[in-house]
């Protein structure tokens, strides 16, 4: 026998039949930060009877693995995803809904857009106001005027009083002699406002009182107001003083003064009128004259001269 010797006892001996038999495993850690670096634990083993992989090769081995055992489980038509795709896919989907915000977002300004367009601008909205209340107001103006029109005043001439009527001599301005007539006389008669819903302003040229074509006498008539449905009567005095008849009065001197015949008179005047329907905008006018035939006899000095069936009245 033989002393060992360090050489002896560094030999190694044959391994057990239970390292022999007993593999290695790796587990691999399903963390986020997988893609950075592959980490793995090994689970049994030893350092003399590990198999001689190194340990990348088996960390990618254990992600094929498990990389087609999720490829597998995926549905028909469905798209396989990475984990680097994870960060890509948020980020795509964040993007589409914004896109997708804008596309509301512009559609709601066109809407927007497109009924101002179709809105009119205030401006027209207040020239058709405008237009519409002329027209309206025009309307109605012309409705008032058509019907004050019918509704016209009336006049009726009463009586005509002479209170003096004398021819006598005398001579005008210019010295020259002829015969001089002076009257005075009062005239009746009744203004009716037959309109029911306006007033009347009335108005008249002077009463002209003619002996041929001669202008013998004249009166004035104060202007006055007629309210609706009422009647006023007016009463005129019509004078003539001193008028010279130029040879036109021969016939009806007398050395008294008063003429024996009758004498063939007319009588003539124009009342004016005037409604306020509308303010000043809408304001009908009528006019009515008046003609009448008067014969003055000496007898009727002082006495009433009926006027009723003597006159025509024009409008």
């Amino acid at each position: 026998m033989h002393a060992k010797t360090d050489s002896d006892s560094t030999t190694f001996s044959p391994p057990s039949p239970d390292h022999s038999r007993r593999p290695v495993y790796y587990v691999q850690s399903p963390s986020r930060d997988s893609h950075d670096g592959e980490k793995s634990t090994p689970v049994l083993g030893s350092p003399m009877g590990s198999p001689p992989h190194s340990q990348s090769s088996v960390g990618r081995h254990s992600r094929e693995s498990s990389t087609s055992r999720f490829s597998g489980s995926l549905k028909p038509g469905s798209r396989k995803i990475s984990p680097n795709d994870v960060g890509s896919g948020h980020r795509r989907g964040g993007g589409q809904k914004n896109w997708n915000e804008f596309d509301v977002i512009e559609e709601e300004r066109l809407l927007v857009d497109d009924e101002s367009r179709k809105r009119l601008p205030r401006r027209c909205y207040f020239l058709i106001f405008v237009g519409g209340f002329f027209v309206l107001f025009s309307l109605f103006a012309l409705i008032l005027l058509a019907a004050s029109k019918p509704q016209k005043p009336a006049i009726l001439m009463r009586s005509i009083k002479f209170e003096r009527f004398a021819i006598q001599a005398g001579s005008d301005h210019t010295g020259v002699s002829t015969d001089m007539l002076s009257t005075n006389a009062t005239v009746n008669f009744t203004f009716t406002n037959t309109a029911t819903f306006f007033g009347l302003h009335v108005s008249s040229t002077p009463l002209a009182l003619y002996y041929s074509q001669l202008a013998i006498a004249s009166g004035d008539v104060k202007n006055f107001y007629e309210s609706r449905k009422h009647s006023t009567n007016v009463s005129v005095v019509v004078v003539g003083d001193k008028i010279p008849m130029y040879g036109s009065g021969a016939t009806l001197s007398t050395h008294l003064g008063l003429t024996t015949l009758p004498v063939p008179l007319k009588l003539e005047f124009t009342v004016r009128s005037r409604a306020y329907v509308l303010g000043k905008l809408v304001k009908p006018k009528f006019y009515k004259k008046v003609n009448c035939s008067i014969v003055f006899e000496s007898k009727k000095l002082n006495t009433p001269i009926s006027l009723k069936k003597s006159c025509t009245y024009d409008t």
